[in-house]
């Protein structure tokens, strides 16, 4: 079966909510199809068979439940997370959930992170990268290195301050530097139990590993070699080049396929699979799909 370890479910109701809380940015999300309506989840559900897809992973980034109010960030956590509860639900052999935590409230992600993993059957959680270094985390952290859970880190959409510029260049930069900052503060090497998956091939990491093995010091070990202790997702948009680096930099058995539903629909989509076989040998495009996927999906 294969996995799709990159895809998104965004109801108007969740939008809604977070919009009466503050958020300014969730009109890119809405009418994108991807909802829970019937003629979305059947639409979504064509496109994963010709895409030749069993399984995708849901995730609410970066429409992420992050909130300064506690009470908005939990309620908005819970309404999500629930809401992918019940989906996978109505559709377990076709979706598993990925939680949302209310951060940056430390007691309450990890009271949220037991509820999602234990009641809901979520097989970690995602957060934004704007998330990264901020004291709740820790708790996060080792909680998931104790249950051998997921850890999907997105981008927020943050780091370009022209609009045109936001997703096609800002997303895959914040990739980098949020790969980079884990690598940094040792994340990989602490929580080894943990599964780390970066989107977009981890943004330009493979292109700079070698780079920060020489200008980085004082670390444990060689930024490159505590890249290759994370997983990295294939979203690049059909990009062959790009693949076939990621997979030389830290190995094929470090990819899972993604395709960034439902930023990428109808040919791109099924692109975002087929593609592989363009930059990977059959072995490879087995592990990536299937094999390596699968293996995140169990814990410990």
């Amino acid at each position: 079966m294969r996995v799709d370890f990159h895809a998104h479910l965004w109801t108007d109701d969740y939008l809604d909510l977070l919009d009466s809380y503050g958020r300014a940015a969730t009109a890119v999300q809405r009418g994108m199809g991807a909802g829970t309506s019937r003629s979305e989840m059947a639409a979504r559900l064509s496109l994963m068979d010709a895409a030749g897809i069993g399984l995708q992973v849901l995730s609410a980034t970066p429409q992420a439940a992050d909130f300064a109010d506690p009470a908005h960030a939990l309620a908005a956590a819970r309404h999500v997370n629930d809401l992918y509860a019940k989906t996978v639900r109505r559709w377990p052999d076709r979706f598993a959930m990925l939680a949302a935590l209310p951060l940056p409230h430390a007691g309450l992600a990890a009271a949220e992170l037991e509820r999602a993993m234990d009641e809901l059957g979520a097989v970690g959680v995602a957060i934004n990268s704007a998330a990264l270094g901020h004291a709740s985390l820790l708790p996060v952290y080792a909680e998931l290195d104790r249950r051998g859970a997921v850890l999907f880190v997105h981008p927020a959409g943050e780091f370009a301050a022209d609009p045109r510029l936001r997703w096609a260049v800002g997303a895959p930069v914040e990739d980098t530097v949020a790969a980079m900052r884990l690598i940094a503060d040792g994340v990989p090497l602490r929580h080894p139990g943990m599964r780390i998956v970066v989107p977009h091939l981890g943004g330009a990491l493979a292109m700079l590993a070698e780079r920060a093995d020489h200008q980085m010091s004082g670390l444990p070990e060689p930024p490159s070699v505590t890249a290759r202790r994370m997983f990295y997702d294939t979203v690049s948009h059909g990009h062959v080049p790009a693949l076939r680096a990621a997979a030389q930099t830290f190995g094929a058995d470090r990819l899972v396929l993604g395709t960034d539903f439902p930023f990428l629909k109808g040919e791109l989509f099924t692109g975002a699979v087929s593609y592989l076989a363009e930059g990977l040998d059959a072995q490879e495009v087995e592990q990536v799909t299937r094999r390596t996927p699968s293996s995140l999906l169990t814990r410990g």
